[in-house]
Parts: C-alpha cells; sequence; structure tokens
C-alpha cells in the first residue's frame, strides 16, 4: 500500500492526485487530513500519472497535505442475515445504537450482473395490499416497476404502505420453506424530518423486523447517494440469492440521485446531456434497475419499486423519460386524485404493469382478474372522456348510458382507488369491489367478460329490487 501527498487540486466533492502507479477505478481511497480525520472516497477517474477521487463525506478540511493511501480494492458491503431489522447511513454504517455488525460476507457493490440466459422469467404474484396495484397493474416478483410521483404528493406514504403490507400469499397458503419475504428501504436525499417518519412508521408497525433501512439525509454529501441504492441492492441480492428470501427493494428519491451524478458531472467538467445531466445516466440507472430479478434454481427474488418525483410534473423530463425504457411499467401518482383527497392517488389509465398478465393467477382466477382489470379500464376512461363532454353541454344532455358511465367513474376513484394508506385489500376483496362497480353498469356494456364471469358475479342490483318488490 502506497501513500501519497500529491493531492493538487480540490474541485466540490472530487479530490485529484498524482500517481506513479496504476489505479484501479472505482478502487477504495483512504485521506487523512491534518486534524487527524480518515476521510474514505473511490476512484472516479483513472490516468496516467493523475486520480480523480470523489470523497464520500466531502471534501472539508482537505488540503493539498493530506495523505492519499490506496486500498487496492472496490468498496464492499458487510452483508449477514442479521442485517434484518437493522438502520444504516447512506455508506452502510449503523446508525441504530445496535451491536457492532459480524458480516458472513464481504460484497462487491457493484454485484455481477445476471446471465440473460440464466434469468427466470418473472411471473409470481407479490400482494401490495393496494387494490390500484393488485387490480389493475399487478407486481411481479423480480419485477422493476417505479412510481412516477411529483413535488409535494405522498410517494413516501404509499412506500410505506407497500412496505408494511407487501407479501408472497401463494407460498403463505402453501406453507413452503424458504418463502421468507423481507424489504430493503433505500433512501436518498431525505429530510430529517422524513427520516423520522419513516423510522416511526416502520417501529410502529413492526415491519422494521423484516427491514433493511438505509438512510442518506438531504444534508448528507451528494456523492454518498450514489452508493446508497448499491448498498442496498447488494444486501438484497445477498438476502435473496443466498438466503432464499423474497425481497422487495424501495428506492426513493431517484431524483435526488440522478442530481447527485449532474453535481458530480459538473465538478468533472463533462459535456453535459439532455437538461444538464450526465450523457451516461441511461446506463448508470440501468445498472441499479437491472438488478432485479429472479435466477434460475435459486429461490429468492429481487423486486424493485423506485420511486422518482418529476421534476415540474413533466414525465418526458430525462429522469422518467430513461427511467420508463428501462423498467417494466410505471405507476402514476396525480395531483389532481390527491387534490379531491384520493389516497393513495393513483391513476390507473397512464399507469402499467407490463408482466400484469403473467402474474395474476391461474386457472378461473386469472382469467376472472383480467376481465375485470380490462373492462374497469374501458369503463373509466370512457366516464374520464364523458367528463371533459359535461363540462361543455352539462350533464343533463346526456344519455342514461352515459351517465352511468360518468358515475362508474366517480365510484371507481371513491370506492376502488380510494382505501387510505392504512387498509391492507386481499386480491379477493379488490376483484369483489371491480365486480359491484361493473354490475352498476348494463349487462350489454361489459364486452371485455367472458358470458361465464357474468353470470356467476354479475349482481343485478335493479332485478333484485323489483324480485324484492314483487315479493
Amino acid at each position: 500500500m502506497k501513500e501519497y501527498e500529491t493531492i493538487n487540486e480540490i474541485s466540490g466533492p472530487l479530490v485529484y492526485a498524482e500517481v506513479d502507479e496504476p489505479i484501479g477505478y472505482d478502487e477504495i481511497v483512504e485521506i487523512e487530513t491534518d486534524d487527524g480525520r480518515t476521510l474514505r472516497g473511490q476512484v472516479l477517474e483513472s490516468s496516467d500519472g493523475l486520480v480523480a477521487i470523489q470523497v464520500f463525506e466531502g471534501t472539508s478540511g482537505i488540503d493539498r497535505n493530506a495523505s492519499v493511501r490506496f486500498l487496492g480494492e472496490t468498496l464492499k458491503m458487510p452483508v449477514t442475515e442479521d442485517l434484518l431489522g437493522r438502520v444504516m447511513d447512506g455508506t452502510g454504517q449503523p446508525i441504530d445504537g445496535g451491536p457492532e455488525i459480524v458480516p458472513e460476507s464481504r460484497e462487491d457493490i457493484i454485484g455481477a450482473a445476471i446471465n440473460p440466459y440464466s434469468r427466470e422469467y418473472p411471473e409470481e404474484f407479490i400482494q401490495t395490499g393496494v387494490s390500484a396495484i393488485d387490480g389493475m397493474n399487478t407486481l411481479v416478483r423480480g419485477q422493476k416497476l417505479p412510481i412516477f410521483s411529483a413535488s409535494g404528493l405522498p410517494h413516501n406514504d404509499l412506500a410505506l404502505q407497500i412496505a408494511r403490507q407487501a407479501s408472497v400469499p401463494e407460498e403463505e397458503e402453501e406453507g413452503e420453506e424458504g418463502s421468507e419475504f423481507a424489504v430493503i428501504f433505500g433512501a436518498m436525499g431525505i429530510t430529517q424530518e422524513e427520516a423520522n417518519e419513516f423510522m416511526d412508521d416502520f417501529e410502529r408497525t413492526g415491519a422494521l423486523e423484516r427491514s433493511v433501512v438505509f438512510a442518506n439525509l438531504a444534508d448528507d454529501p451528494a456523492v454518498e447517494r450514489t452508493v446508497t441504492p448499491r448498498l442496498a441492492l447488494t444486501t438484497a441480492e445477498y438476502l435473496a440469492f443466498e438466503k432464499d428470501y423474497h425481497v422487495l427493494v424501495i428506492l426513493t428519491d431517484m431524483t435526488n440521485y440522478c442530481e447527485a451524478l449532474r453535481e458530480i458531472g459538473a465538478a468533472r467538467e463533462e459535456v453535459p446531456g439532455r437538461r444538464g445531466y450526465p450523457g451516461y445516466m441511461y446506463t448508470d440507472l440501468a445498472t441499479l434497475y437491472e438488478r432485479a430479478g429472479r435466477i434460475q434454481g435459486r429461490e429468492g427474488s429481487v423486486t424493485q419499486i423506485p420511486i422518482l418525483t418529476m421534476p415540474g410534473d413533466d414525465d418526458t423530463h430525462p429522469i422518467p423519460d430513461l427511467t420508463g425504457y428501462i423498467t417494466e411499467g410505471q405507476i402514476y401518482v396525480d395531483r389532481d386524485l390527491n387534490s379531491q383527497g384520493i389516497q393513495p392517488p393513483i391513476n390507473v389509465l397512464p399507469s402499467l404493469s407490463r408482466l400484469m398478465d403473467d402474474g395474476i393467477g391461474e386457472g378461473l382466477t386469472r382469467e376472472d382478474h383480467e376481465d375485470v382489470a380490462n373492462q374497469m379500464y374501458a369503463a373509466y376512461a370512457e366516464g374520464e372522456n364523458l367528463r371533459d363532454l359535461v363540462n361543455i353541454v352539462g350533464r343533463e344532455a346526456l344519455s342514461d348510458r352515459d351517465n352511468k358511465y360518468l358515475d362508474f367513474a366517480d365510484n371507481f376513484e371513491t370506492q376502488f382507488v380510494d382505501q387510505g394508506f392504512d387498509t391492507n385489500r386481499e386480491l379477493e376483496t379488490t376483484l369483489d369491489l371491480g365486480w359491484d362497480l361493473l354490475s352498476k353498469l348494463p349487462k350489454e356494456e361489459l364486452n371485455r367478460i367472458d358470458e361465464e364471469f357474468i353470470e356467476t358475479y354479475y349482481v343485478d342490483d335493479e332485478a333484485e329490487e323489483v324480485e324484492a318488490t314483487a315479493d
């Protein structure tokens, strides 16, 4: 191990040092300052005679007299099953006052890419307890399904609800071994108030016992945010592929992560891409999102729900735009629904789960679920279109059929989507609610549902009322 005192420039979160030997990319660095502090960093760029080091704790207190040591290894995450129930900071250090972590292994945070040949196609249902997701945009084990939100919307409440309620109902019923469910929660750039809210909720509901929390706060160095999601995903991969857990990884907020990339790119004086973000941001995001999946011969799985806030509510912004290309759908949190008091305010029309058809069960349950979801999509879209017409001609000018669709749209939002952040609905409850809503439409309008299901589940309230009056 060589030690250098050759720092020649300090720029933002970066330190530049001269060297006389080859230094590896991503190699870990220790910087010892004059006041005795030892800071950790990582080699960001290496060329003949010069390296650029990003310092996790920030460059405050570093001067040109500081010594630099290259450790000859990349950043590794100490992993063990005992991490469940623990709270870590953005660099993987415990901050919950618990005992020191004794690792079973130390894994490289970059991870190992899953061989496409070894990937198993995702098709097992994860129940979140949220009807707008389970019923209309089903989450599947091994999937990456982001939540598109915006500033001021309750995406954190939705994330906490999913973290509390997520389960694998099929294996719980079968009682299979190796079906433990775990949640890895990675927070980047959140405020202290948000951090307290997260921890209070985890502790109050007991969800912390099956969770590992990584918290990077807003006043922590931005460069630390580039490490936090990789630490979380490395922990998830260990629990999934070594300990057979089904792991749900929730990452919030990916916008803060991308802002950190932009800050580092500016410090390196890189040529910016769209809106000032690095041209390699697509590749960088893919190295995170593609770490979700299942592997043949392994019981466990890694499922991702990244959360991002769209700047200016703009889904064409580079962050949601690139995320949409990489992931398998998206869940939209809607500002208008939120202003109406709908909780969670999920707009199902622009939302999508590309793997839903493969993860909604087998046999009659699958066909029933698929038909109900398709019919509700069509009916809600029709009601939304008619709302625009009502603003022009008034509701009295519409036909009885049109008024039924308007009622359906209202009831869909207030009864199906709106369930509060503390209600955990079984899938059967969600489908029953769907049938109750569809039964208020005339039978002849249910053109996306098999007649067998209509005869079995359709409830004709008017016919029952006439029959009851006759009796």
